[in-house]
């Protein structure tokens, strides 16, 4: 049964998508001693080993419903449009098909088709991406081999469970959002590698945004109905906050490292999550004696609020209000160019925070494009996420969401243009009001495949 959208939601929502994109201003981007804690070899031992004390449950929150579709798009774009550059892909794509781990698992008659290309291309990507073939163009990107470890073929699903059992908590637990028609594809992927506690979620329609098109007019299909779009990972935050644990690590299902690069991204998690427990415990005694002169030297070990934030701080109950808020601390890898968004201290009314910022956030004014290219990191999504409260409460994540930081989307649908909302960002306006650390973490731990052919390059291979 379709969502029904009520009068009072598709005037509110006509009312944000025909106004201008929200947009943030900028002060300075965070940099190393600035907003960003580079530690030294001494505090990630610390860290790691604060993490490995810690034996209380803790999940992993792992976003994992988009398709393989767009790993396959220049093959879909070369059938459609042939240009030098698609071509250029498709080329290595095809000469090198036999180094992917997924080859392996084909039947050798069609392995044999490939390595020859004995039949036309269109057959050859019909076999690949469609449903009478692998399928790829259609199932979940985390059920798509990515690596061979020399004893079997594994999918993101299958590794990021692995991974995360390496970090040595005896009560882990991983939540997964999916297409839920997967699930038992899923399950079964992971429970044939490694016994673990799984959970599943799917993004609800009743999160999902109106689409509009240029006229100011509701879209509708063929049979009369509202045409909505998914309001972007944003819609996820009541997802996590469902999970009650002390510590959550959040990470993309396509992040994942190849078996003989693990170690590091390993370390890594385990030097965020000991900031985060020892933030926590730093807080929480400052939270018992709140005074100003305690929050200034939190601040100066963390850099997790600005002057501006400190001094609005003026009573007992204003500090304790600024320290008990969800917690996040974020590895930030050196900016290498990657799309995406980036740290940066903004200006929200006078008070300035620090936030994760999206590109499509910024104004494209001079002064604003001078700040953005002065970025020294990039943010990779490795986040160590807290939910509770200093006093022990489970806390109302969106309660600590700014509404106020949507996205505006311009996409055509069918051929026609269409505009639709996209709630703030999971870890952009969604986490907002969180108290938020940016820690530098090594550029080894972010290797995202978002085109098969990334599985080529040395981070993927043996």
């Amino acid at each position: 049964m379709k969502y029904q959208f009520t009068d009072e939601e598709i005037h509110n929502q006509k009312l944000k998508v025909f106004s201008e994109n929200p947009e943030l201003e900028l002060i300075a981007p965070c940099k190393i001693g600035e907003g960003i804690l580079r530690l030294t070899s001494f505090e990630k031992e610390k860290y790691s080993e604060i993490y490995k004390k810690y034996q209380t449950p803790i999940s992993f929150f792992i976003p994992a419903s988009g398709s393989g579709s767009r790993m396959f798009q220049f093959l879909y774009d070369f059938l459609d449009e042939p240009n030098d550059a698609n071509r250029s892909s498709v080329e290595r794509f095809l000469n090198s098909i036999a180094d992917f781990a997924f080859f392996k698992q084909i039947p050798e008659e069609w392995q044999t088709i490939l390595l020859n290309q004995s039949v036309s291309f269109e057959e050859i990507v019909s076999y690949l991406l469609d449903k009478e073939g692998l399928n790829f163009g259609h199932v979940p990107k985390g059920l798509i081999p990515f690596h061979n470890n020399e004893i079997e073929i594994l999918n993101p699903f299958q590794e990021q469970v692995i991974h995360g059992a390496e970090l040595g908590n005896a009560d882990l637990s991983f939540h997964f959002t999916i297409q839920l028609a997967y699930e038992n594809e899923i399950q079964h992927a992971i429970q044939s590698i490694k016994s673990s506690k799984t959970s599943f979620s799917e993004q609800s329609v009743d999160t999902n945004s109106i689409a509009f098109i240029e006229s100011g007019d509701v879209f509708l299909n063929d049979d009369g109905e509202i045409v909505s779009r998914p309001a972007g990972h944003g819609a996820l935050l009541s997802h996590l906050n469902k999970i009650n644990d002390e510590i959550i690590f959040i990470k993309n299902i396509d992040n994942v490292q190849h078996p003989k690069n693990t170690a590091i991204a390993i370390d890594t998690w385990q030097e965020l999550g000991g900031v985060l427990l020892q933030f926590k415990k730093d807080a929480s005694a400052v939270f018992s004696n709140p005074t100003a002169e305690s929050l200034i030297d939190l601040n100066k070990k963390y850099q997790v609020y600005s002057e501006s934030q400190i001094e609005k701080c003026s009573t007992t109950e204003e500090i304790k209000a600024l320290l008990n808020r969800p917690t996040r601390v974020c590895g930030m890898v050196k900016n290498e160019g990657q799309p995406g968004g980036g740290p940066f201290w903004i200006n929200d009314q006078g008070i300035i925070s620090k936030q994760i910022v999206e590109k499509s956030q910024i104004s494209n004014n001079a002064d604003q494009n001078k700040i953005l290219i002065q970025s020294t990191h990039f943010n990779p999504v490795l986040i160590a996420a807290s939910p509770i409260s200093l006093d022990g409460k489970k806390l109302v994540l969106n309660e600590f969401c700014d509404d106020k930081k949507y996205f505006i989307v311009h996409k055509k649908h069918h051929g026609q243009k269409i505009r639709f909302i996209e709630l703030p960002g999971l870890w952009n306006g969604g986490m907002a009001f969180w108290n938020t650390i940016f820690v530098e973490v090594p550029n080894a731990t972010f290797s995202p495949v978002k085109t098969v052919l990334d599985l080529l390059d040395e981070a993927h291979n043996d």
